[in-house]
């Protein structure tokens, strides 16, 4: 893998980022990250077009993730309706997660809540009526991206005003199901998926089809669409490798990805047990990905072989992030409906934040 300078690594950032998109109702343009990134931040943007900045420093070795073939997440605390989307936030430390209630109105659209989690034992609302789903972060870290199935759309939210703009509001002009989770590519390259669990009374303008999209210079593109439920997303650190969990399939699939951001035919990375949920991935490769059915973290190395699972609730385990100063912390959701947990483990690899 060969860095790019950092004026061509901001070049090719400003292109890739979504264009401003005409807001909806409550909704607010999107804040310029364009004018943000070029006052002289260049030099924090060189990097593997995969990971984030700072995540996943060049030439360092790995061993193996876990401490044991078999670990235990402890339980930070519970009670929560239904958690989803953890996103850890480096500069401020804190943990940010979408805590989901039960669906309501005649259209039966759950509500959702960002909520934030500062360790050791302080949490609070960050976010009311954030509607959203799984949750990532821009490049330069100053806003979330947050698959939003209020609006059936992928939105952002800037972390210092909670201002709200739209990455991606539809397809080729017909609303999405209700988008599920996200992957944030260095160079601002969005990655979702979009099955229809939160989609409610809403009519379908999909064709019945739940699908994986990629948006890029504010075009949104169509990766693949003939997934059962396409669920967690997650991008390798190189970036060359995209995954995604089929649910309603019980597999996880890969793509190999183009330096431009295509994607090419998918191919299976593991049979899975359970019914794959949200995912995440280490510096080294190793793919971490949910299981609703049976409460376990599985654990793959990046050939597909299985390295171990961290157990946390007894079923419902729903996604997965890295944070903590080292970013070796592994923060999982789990638990089931109104009592939904967060929970903590230390591994030996750092990873990805969301």
């Amino acid at each position: 893998m060969v860095l790019q300078p950092a004026a061509t690594a901001l070049a090719s950032l400003l292109l890739a980022l979504p264009a401003a998109v005409p807001a909806g109702p409550g909704t607010a343009p999107a804040p310029s990250l364009r004018a943000a990134l070029s006052t002289g931040q260049s030099a924090t943007l060189a990097g593997p077009p995969g990971a984030p900045p700072g995540v996943c420093p060049a030439g360092t070795g790995y061993g193996p993730p876990l401490p044991s073939t078999s670990v235990t997440a402890t339980k930070i605390r519970g009670g929560f309706a239904f958690l989803e989307g953890p996103v850890w936030i480096a500069d401020r430390g804190y943990l940010l997660f979408s805590d989901m209630a039960a669906p309501t109105g005649s259209e039966n659209v759950q509500p959702s809540t960002i909520r934030r989690f500062t360790p050791p034992a302080t949490f609070d609302t960050f976010l009311g009526n954030a509607g959203s789903n799984g949750l990532a972060l821009t490049p330069d870290g100053q806003q979330l991206v947050a698959a939003t199935h209020d609006q059936r759309s992928v939105s952002t939210y800037r972390l210092d005003n909670l201002a709200r703009g739209v990455v991606a509001g539809n397809y080729q002009g017909r609303a999405f199901n209700s988008p599920n989770d996200v992957a944030v590519r260095s160079d601002g390259v969005v990655y979702f998926t979009d099955p229809n669990f939160q989609r409610g009374n809403r009519p379908d303008q999909m064709s019945g089809r739940t699908s994986v999209f990629r948006v890029s210079g504010g075009q949104v593109s169509l990766v693949d669409d003939a997934l059962r439920q396409p669920n967690g997303i997650a991008l390798s650190p190189d970036g060359s490798t995209l995954y995604v969990g089929a649910y309603g399939e019980n597999k996880i699939y890969k793509y190999a990805v183009q330096p431009d951001g295509s994607t090419g035919p998918r191919s299976v990375f593991v049979n899975y047990v359970g019914g794959p949920d949200g995912g995440t991935i280490d510096c080294a490769g190793n793919v971490y990905w949910t299981s609703g059915g049976d409460g376990l973290v599985h654990v793959y190395s990046p050939t597909g072989s299985q390295l171990g699972t961290i157990r946390s609730g007894v079923s419902g385990t729903t996604n997965v992030a890295f944070g903590g100063s080292d970013r070796r912390t592994l923060f999982v959701t789990s638990g089931r409906t109104n009592d939904s947990g967060l929970y903590s483990v230390r591994l030996n690899v750092p990873g990805y934040p969301y």
